[in-house]
């Protein structure tokens, strides 16, 4: 009896179930003006007003009879709860569910526009759309949600992946929102490429902007200039390769070394990714600019005249660098700690010295590390534009060119399309490129055998320019920050250096009322919706990149390199495209989100989650399948599995992965141009309006204040998600070993 019990009891199948049912009859089938948090929606006329009615209540009352059909996959699940999983019937009757439901939902969402119906019949059927098709709510989602899900768990009843629910589902899950807001928006984008003046499709126009010699001319070897295809790429490889090096240089000091002041360097490598890039160039400008402190110094000193070598190459390689360096030191410092101990004081037993040791254990084992490190480098760099706007001159790049080719007078959105497309060939190229070298070598080095060793130190001919590099990069890094904190306190940056405090008063000022306390800085209303966002964009990122790294790492199954691909593409294409193209998406039904908060939030998770993704593999290519193995042997699912096991081990991953994408939220610029609004405006569209009215003092005194307070939350996440422990002695004197 209680065999037969455990077989037909299916908790999963039921609360997705219930959720459809809640979706469809009790929750707003679409987006409520106000929001649906506000709750103002209940008191005005829910359910039976159409804007804020649940599906089944539009049904019934005759105004969307096209909702009608979900009543029958919402129905037919409920055949199989008195079923076992092994039963076919039980299998079939999900999926049949599932499918019908869904595909339903997506026809109807594509095939009713602003306009009205796009079919004939359409029309023929259900009469004539009195009001126009508005975007799908909490109600539509969670319903979609519960077809999905059903659908998944039926096709891991057939066998699928061992019939594993979780992984089936997870699998289904992102694949599900990945399609939606990753390949839907940037098809709609690239479909414009060969879109013609009159709207027509035509190859020859797609050829005539990809061979554009702007693109592609090799004009600098004979005195001219370079396409922006080469800039871009030459610029991104030396990018990669720099920001490499200078990340396991520090990720070496920190680990492998005695040296004793490892938390402020720790701290201070943390620190370029908190900062808003055109201020790291606009500090750049005050120290090597034309009237730079630093160029003028040296033009007294030799009796030269001062030049604008900062504008172009050298100017956007050096932000570039400062910028995203911390990204591979991030990936690199859970590659380098997880190398096993145990394996270096072997080749040590073994009369290798400590160089010996290093260059043929130490390094082979962090190439996933290093190859992620690099691809993350290239593809920042690919890109970024507000280091190239602010320092690159006749400098031209791909990022900046897609940017002036649909916000400039031309308004092309067909050339920014063929750019763009450029731009993701080179960073597929890299992508596959890193695969190739990393090969199918083994790199795991945690398993489930106790591991009490002690990481050695650098050999000494290595630890010396390791720690001399870090050092200069650390000072010049603090110099760079000094020049920053100085302009947000001086009258005119560069006219009046008379100190003030007048920029963070006029920002963040604060009245205390008897009403209570008036946030009466012009910068509190940005200020409050950039930490919201952010708050909720980084846990989702980092979830989201997490499990898919799972997957990746740990699944086999069919699509899995288009899987893979479809977690970069975002990544790999500019922010100013990703907010273009989510404009042509989603300001239409049926998602309808343009001028949200959601918006916001989905573009920060989809444009950061790679970087989760990739620290998750890197770590996770450390960790040896025997622990997933010996869970599953004793009786825990691959959710338990992938909660108690393997998530403890991954803290290094999850750290960088929240404070990626907090960060990045907080300091993102090409997107958010284009997807804020007069109700959601974020931190950085706002200093740069006040960096377009000349305002430099309060533009860098709010980016100051985001420093400060982004590095708070740094180290608050920190302390909340702790240290990987892994059971390795600790040695008393590390500068005596």
């Amino acid at each position: 009896m209680s065999d037969t019990t455990t077989k037909t009891t299916h908790p999963a199948l039921i609360f997705w179930i219930i959720a459809g049912w809640v979706g469809f009859c009790l929750l707003p089938w679409y987006m409520v003006e106000d929001g649906l948090w506000s709750f103002e929606w209940l008191f005005d006329g829910y359910p039976f007003d159409a804007d804020y009615a649940p599906g089944l209540f539009l049904t019934v009352q005759g105004e969307k009879l096209w909702l009608a059909p979900l009543l029958f996959p919402l129905t037919l699940p409920l055949l199989a709860l008195s079923r076992p999983k092994s039963d076919p019937f039980y299998a079939k009757i999900l999926i049949l569910a599932g499918t019908l439901g869904f595909g339903w939902l997506i026809f109807q969402g594509f095939s009713i526009g602003i306009r009205g119906f796009n079919f004939e019949w359409q029309e023929a059927l259900f009469g004539d759309l009195k009001i126009r098709q508005f975007g799908m709510g909490y109600g539509a989602m969670i319903c979609a949600s519960a077809f999905l899900f059903v659908l998944t768990q039926g096709i891991a009843a057939r066998g699928a992946i061992n019939g594993d629910v979780f992984v089936v589902s997870a699998i289904g899950g992102i694949i599900t929102i990945v399609t939606v807001f990753v390949f839907f928006p940037i098809a709609k984008m690239l479909f414009a490429a060969f879109v013609t003046e009159d709207g027509a499709y035509s190859a020859s126009v797609f050829a005539s902007k990809f061979f554009d010699d702007r693109l592609w001319s090799l004009g600098c070897f004979w005195g001219a200039r370079c396409g922006a295809a080469w800039n871009s790429l030459i610029l991104a490889i030396l990018v990669g390769l720099i920001t490499t090096a200078l990340g396991l240089c520090f990720a070496l000091v920190v680990t492998r070394s005695g040296f004793r002041y490892k938390r402020a360097l720790r701290a201070l490598t943390v620190l370029p990714i908190i900062t808003p890039p055109f201020v790291i160039g606009l500090a750049l400008i005050l120290l090597f600019g034309l009237s730079g402190s630093v160029t003028v110094f040296f033009a007294d000193l030799f009796g030269a005249q001062p030049t604008r070598w900062l504008y172009g190459m050298p100017g956007v390689l050096i932000a570039q660098t400062l910028a995203f360096t911390p990204i591979a030191f991030l990936v690199l410092i859970g590659v380098v700690e997880g190398v096993s101990p145990s394996m270096e004081e072997a080749a040590q037993t073994l009369r290798a010295n400590r160089w010996q040791t290093f260059r043929t254990i130490s390094l082979p084992l962090m190439r996933p590390g290093l190859a992620n490190a690099f691809l993350l480098g290239f593809i920042e760099s690919m890109a970024d534009f507000g280091n190239p706007l602010v320092l690159g001159g006749n400098f031209d790049v791909l990022s900046t060119e897609i940017f002036f080719a649909i916000v400039g007078a031309q308004y092309d959105q067909g050339r920014a399309a063929v750019l763009a497309m450029v731009l993701l060939f080179f960073t597929l190229s890299a992508f596959y490129a890193q695969r190739a070298w990393l090969g199918k070598k083994s790199y795991t080095t945690v398993t489930g055998k106790g591991d009490a060793g002690v990481h050695p130190l650098m050999p000494a001919g290595l630890s010396v320019p390791v720690l001399l590099i870090a050092l200069f990069w650390a000072v010049f890094t603090v110099i760079v920050y000094g020049m920053i904190i100085y302009g947000s306190v001086v009258e005119l940056w560069g006219v009046n250096n008379t100190l003030t405090f007048k920029h963070y008063i006029t920002a963040f000022s604060v009245r205390i009322e008897a009403e209570g306390i008036r946030w009466t800085g012009a910068a509190w209303d940005s200020f409050w919706t950039t930490i919201t966002i952010a708050a909720l964009a980084a846990p989702l990122t980092a979830a989201v990149g997490l499990v898919t790294a799972y997957l990746l790492t740990r699944q086999s199954f069919a699509g899995k390199d288009t899987f893979e691909f479809g977690t970069m593409l975002s990544f790999a294409i500019p922010g100013t495209v990703i907010g273009v193209s989510y404009i042509l998406a989603f300001n239409v039904p049926p998602i309808e989100i343009t001028g949200t908060g959601v918006i916001l939030v989905v573009s920060f998770i989809f444009r950061n989650m790679p970087v989760g993704v990739r620290a998750g593999i890197a770590s996770m290519s450390q960790l040896d399948k025997s622990l997933d193995e010996s869970s599953l042997t004793l009786g825990a699912n691959s959710w338990q599995t992938f909660r108690r096991i393997i998530l403890p081990l991954l803290r290094p991953a999850i750290l960088a992965a929240l404070v990626y994408s907090f960060v990045r939220a907080m300091t993102a610029i090409s997107a958010v141009i284009f997807l804020v609004s007069a109700e959601y405006d974020m931190a950085t569209s706002y200093i740069i309006g006040r960096v377009e009215n000349n305002d430099y003092g309060l533009a860098i005194a709010y980016s100051t204040t985001l420093i400060f307070v982004m590095l708070s939350v740094v180290a608050c996440m920190q302390f909340t998600v702790g240290r990987t422990q892994i059971g390795r002695r600790i040695t008393q004197s590390r500068t005596n070993v």
